[in-house]
């Protein structure tokens, strides 16, 4: 048989005898996600192999009522670990959760700076939580083009002038 290419650690291995059909080399890591990817493929298609693993838990659970209890109490490091990452979900939580501020729900960080400008800006509801900074202007009345054009090469040189 020739040698294939473990689709997990990109090794070459030579399939056993026994298994001509074999796609992943022997090593316990990849096996071990062998396992994993064909379990949540069989989860996925066969909704009675999934009850019957959750029925499973579910019955393990009930046996070992205090497993949790035990667990934190040996293994302090995780429980402050949790409670942080624990922190950081509710903060993100909140944020997008925000009611009536729909700058909030970006949570991706922007250099803009935000001023609201104009007769209408008081008429603004509900959106103090929020600090905005980026300059938003009321349209100024058009002029004629400047007679001297820009610098070559700028992307300011081919703007259309503003709406009146």
């Amino acid at each position: 048989m020739p040698p294939r290419t473990c689709p997990y650690c990109q090794h070459c291995f030579q399939p056993a005898e026994c298994h001509p059909g074999q796609l992943v080399c022997s090593g316990p890591e990849c096996q071990r996600q062998r396992r994993t990817h064909y379990r949540r493929a069989k989860f996925a298609r066969d909704p009675a192999y999934a009850e019957k693993c959750r029925e499973s838990a579910r019955q393990w659970r009930k046996q070992h009522p205090d497993y949790w209890t035990q667990y934190r109490q040996a293994h302090p490091h995780s429980v402050t670990h949790n409670r942080e990452q624990q922190t950081g979900r509710d903060c993100k939580r909140r944020l997008t959760n925000l009611a009536n501020n729909t700058l909030a729900s970006d949570l991706t960080p922007c250099p803009a700076k935000v001023w609201l400008m104009g007769p209408e800006w008081h008429n603004l509801a509900n959106n103090t939580s929020a600090h905005g900074q980026l300059w938003i202007l009321q349209a100024l009345p058009q002029r004629k083009p400047v007679a001297t054009p820009l610098a070559n090469n700028t992307p300011l040189a081919s703007c259309p002038a503003l709406p009146a």
